[in-house]
């Protein structure tokens, strides 16, 4: 799917250097139909049309992408929708799928050995380090490490359903919320000036809340699960043979996976400030070089580790080729929501942006947390949470301290409302394809929005009157 993207890209190249970006305040809500519609199929495709959107999903994409890029080179330019396609790919798709797929081969070259019987309490336990480990090596980093582990961990249950869904909850997304190496939004942030450990200090107390809160209600349901609802399903159909010897295979994976972690922080902290233009794109050097030697990692892994660890993590490329299609069209189709957003009042979507201002012109932080929120759990909520961050300010070093109450309300809804959808944060997906893999009937994407309709949003609602009245 992507070679086909690609190629409208290399065809409009030579225009690519002299276009002008595109320009949010003159685009109405039509251009965001393309987007709307890839959405949609993706909610709806797996529902009505199984069989075809497995084989077609990345054709499906492709068509699109082709329907915002085919009426904005001719309304527009081929110029404009070239540079869109260049800046799409080079500045955002090719970065953000090469993190992913390195996070997801190192990962899954790691293969626990021997059994861990899934009772409510380890099962709670394995959630919790999940948690833990996301703030330190990314939502992705710490769901591809333990997915796999949790499902074998509960092979031998009928209902386990609602574990991988609480997963997505808490490791893919809350677990994030600590540190920018966490979640992409709070990455973007220390990129324009937010100090490493300001999340750490100012949105703790919001964070623990979300997480003893979901960890607890997984605790009871669990539980509800295990002892009232597994007495048909006796020990002895365990799949996973017993070891009493719980053991890495791969282990040489978490030097490489500390390794990912350093060149993401070294992108932040080293500013040479060589920059290259690529076809009306800056790429700077940081992020080159960190690319470049995040496709060294992936080749090593694949190189060293043993084939009996990825034989046992079942290892195959399936999860990120869906993601690395569907998102291929997601960041394609969103230019133009994007740059309506950017667009403030002046933009299709100045309803939103003024709402976030109260009348006296000060912000009004629960807007700004469910705004941010809400747009996360559909849009990419890196350039959500960059759009809010611009709109109340823009100078880190204000919201860090006149409006850290504004900044805390913006970090909390992109990071937190992405577990919203199965789109709202890239794991979440990549953990469904895993386990629909594993044999696991996921919730369609509305039925996930249900699960977390009745979970996450009452908690939001209490997190608001506690923390941003």
């Amino acid at each position: 799917m992507h070679k086909k993207i690609l190629a409208v890209l290399i065809a409009f190249l030579p225009l690519a250097a002299q276009a002008a970006e595109l320009d949010g305040a003159q685009l109405s809500v039509w251009w965001g139909v393309p987007f709307m519609g890839l959405l949609l199929s993706i909610a709806l495709g797996p529902l009505l049309a199984p069989t075809f959107w497995h084989h077609h999903f990345g054709k499906i994409a492709v068509a699109w992408s082709l329907a915002f890029l085919i009426p904005c080179a001719l309304g527009f330019g081929a110029a404009t929708a070239a540079a869109g396609v260049v800046h799409a790919f080079l500045a955002e798709y090719f970065p953000f799928i090469i993190l992913l797929t390195a996070l997801f081969v190192v990962a899954g070259g790691i293969c626990l050995r021997g059994n861990l019987h899934g009772t409510p309490a380890l099962n709670t336990g394995l959630l919790a380090i999940g948690t833990l480990l996301a703030s330190l090596m990314g939502t992705t980093g710490a769901s591809m490490l333990l997915i796999r582990p949790l499902i074998r961990a509960n092979d031998n249950r009928k209902h386990v359903v609602h574990i991988v869904v609480f997963f997505i909850f808490l490791v893919a997304n809350a677990g994030g919320a600590l540190t920018p190496l966490g979640d992409p939004p709070l990455f973007l942030g220390f990129l324009k000036g937010v100090d490493f450990s300001w999340t750490l200090k100012n949105i703790f107390g919001e964070t623990l809340f979300m997480w003893v809160s979901l960890l607890a209600i997984f605790y009871l349901l669990d539980r509800f699960y295990f002892h009232k609802r597994e007495e048909e399903f006796a020990p002895s159909l365990d799949p996973t043979p017993d070891d009493a010897r719980l053991r890495f295979e791969g282990k040489f994976n978490f030097i490489l996976l500390a390794l990912v972690v350093l060149l993401v922080l070294m992108s932040g902290f080293w500013k040479p400030g060589v920059s290259y233009n690529i076809y009306g794109t800056t790429v700077e050097l940081q992020n080159l070089l960190r690319d470049g030697l995040l496709v060294v990692v992936i080749l090593v892994s694949l190189w060293l580790t043993p084939k009996i660890a990825r034989e046992g993590n079942d290892f195959s490329w399936g999860p990120i080729l869906e993601v690395a299609k569907l998102f291929a069209g997601i960041f394609v189709t969103i230019a133009p929501v994007i740059a309506m957003l950017r667009a403030g009042e002046q933009g299709a979507f100045g309803l939103v942006v003024s709402a976030v201002t109260g009348a006296d012109g000060q912000p009004n932080n629960i807007m700004y947390f469910w705004a941010t929120g809400i747009l996360s759990s559909f849009l990419d909520n890196a350039p959500t949470y960059l759009v809010f961050f611009n709109t109340a300010s823009g100078d880190a070093g204000e919201l860090m301290t006149r409006l850290a109450a504004t900044l805390a309300a913006i970090s909390c809804g992109a990071v937190f409302m992405g577990a919203n959808s199965y789109i709202g944060n890239a794991p979440n997906l990549m953990v469904k394809a895993i386990a629909e893999e594993r044999g696991i009937r996921m919730p369609s994407f509305f039925g996930y929005m249900g699960w977390a309709c009745v979970v996450l949003l009452p908690l939001f609602v209490v997190m608001t009157l506690i923390f941003f009245r």
